[in-house]
């Protein structure tokens, strides 16, 4: 019965049911069919969300809403666009290192995607670049937002594995970066044979001492964003939750009035937005973690590396086999939800072949992160293609290039090189993990 509820809910997702109502179809076929009481799952429910972790939730969905629409993501183009536009593949590592910079800021890879994305696409196509390259590499970058700190899904990975939320933010550090350059890398010999693609002039690419420091005090306030986050946070000065508070409240000023990119109205329209996807999310994670929770309570850890176990005893094989397993995941389901859905199920799993919890953090980010970009589902590749104008048909083939050589290497790298996941956590908070 436990295959056949996962094969429901999966099932409800491809046909497109909205996600909270597929775990909870889920969960209510599973409580029919084992004739349980849901009497039991509500304490489990309660104790669960009434957790202060969660309070980030909500405050990076504000930040988020404000910064995508506050004009913030042009400062930051602007900024990174002055140092290596001038080269020929240099706009595309424009919207890499920018994405990367939202994503510390936003947390949010559809908020990244949406605000960046609406940025360089027209930028890229003026300069030439392919559609489907420039639409594609935009799908690819904005997935960072998942795996630079501070993510709103690795504070979920951290709520709902019972870890560190400091210690996960630095797990991915490590792999974000990795990915940044592996990304930057593959799009510059995408494009080096292309025809007609402009570079800066000369003249342009220069800037004189003044034009620098114009353009440099004008993405000031952007760039302070993520050093007062993550300064805070790495010090110990504040929690994760204190600064998602932060984050939020900052962002108001910033972009009311420094960059002028919204008034008052669209200021409460963005947070009556923030407040509807707040209860989506929430939805979703009762519903979800309510599944997770029936899913465990029969044993179905146990049972799936048991499963794994009968066809071999190498660990890296079985490590493979859960990689797998979870690009599949991250290709029917967003980040959030695949989250909920693998750490209550793999996490033990993981854990009992020897594997840190804080490593795994990492491994799931990049398997969730792949799988949004992964054909056939992809949910940010068609979300890419509205925003940069281009047909599914091309981004393809340089998709899949980006694939094949920058996010399975990361992948392999992190899944099978422990350290580059927990050097930074066992440096900065010297635990050994």
């Amino acid at each position: 019965m436990t295959v056949v509820s996962i094969l429901l809910l999966a099932t409800l997702l491809v046909i497109g049911v909205p996600v909270p109502f597929c775990f909870a179809g889920a969960t209510m076929f599973l409580i029919a069919v084992l004739g349980e009481s849901p009497a039991f799952l509500i304490p489990s429910g309660y104790n669960k969300m009434a957790n202060l972790v969660l309070l980030c939730i909500p405050l990076f969905i504000i930040a988020g809403g404000i910064i995508r629409k506050g004009k913030i993501g042009d400062a930051l183009v602007g900024f990174v666009e002055q140092f290596i536009g001038k080269y020929r593949s240099g706009l595309g590592s424009v919207t890499v290192i920018t994405c990367a910079i939202f994503g510390s800021i936003s947390g949010s890879a559809s908020a990244t995607l949406s605000s960046v994305g609406s940025i360089m696409a027209p930028k890229l196509k003026e300069k030439g670049y392919p559609k489907g390259v420039s639409a594609s590499l935009i799908a690819s970058s904005c997935v960072l937002a998942l795996l630079i700190p501070p993510s709103s899904a690795q504070v979920l990975f951290a709520w709902a594995g019972g870890q560190s939320v400091l210690a996960c933010f630095l797990a991915t550090v490590g792999p974000g970066l990795l990915l940044t350059v592996l990304l930057c890398t593959v799009q510059h010999f995408q494009v080096r044979n292309t025809q007609g693609i402009k570079t800066t002039s000369r003249e342009d690419a220069e800037l004189d001492a003044r034009s620098f420091m114009k353009r440099t005090r004008f993405a000031l306030p952007a760039l302070f964003m993520p050093v007062i986050i993550l300064g805070g946070i790495y010090s110990g000065l504040m929690t994760p939750m204190e600064a998602a508070a932060v984050a939020a409240l900052y962002c108001v000023p910033v972009a009311l009035f420094f960059y002028k990119g919204m008034n008052l109205r669209e200021l409460w329209r963005t947070f009556v937005e923030s407040a509807a996807s707040t209860g989506t999310v929430m939805l979703m994670l009762m519903s979800a973690m309510l599944f997770s929770r029936i899913l465990v309570v029969q044993r179905v850890p146990d049972l799936l590396l048991r499963m794994l176990t009968s066809f071999t005893d190498n660990k890296y094989l079985i490590l493979l086999m859960l990689n797998v397993v979870m690009v599949i995941v991250g290709m029917l389901m967003d980040d959030g939800s695949g989250i909920m859905l693998c750490t209550p199920l793999l996490l033990p799993v993981v854990t009992k072949l020897g594997v840190s919890p804080i490593h795994f953090a990492a491994i799931l980010g990049v398997n969730l992160g792949m799988g949004n970009v992964t054909p056939p589902t992809a949910p940010m590749l068609f979300f890419a293609s509205q925003v940069g104008d281009a047909p599914v048909g091309e981004m393809l083939k340089p998709a899949l290039q980006q694939i094949a050589f920058a996010w399975i290497p990361t992948l392999i790298i992190t899944t099978y090189f422990p350290q580059l996941s927990l050097a930074l956590p066992q440096l900065i908070l010297g635990t050994k993990f």
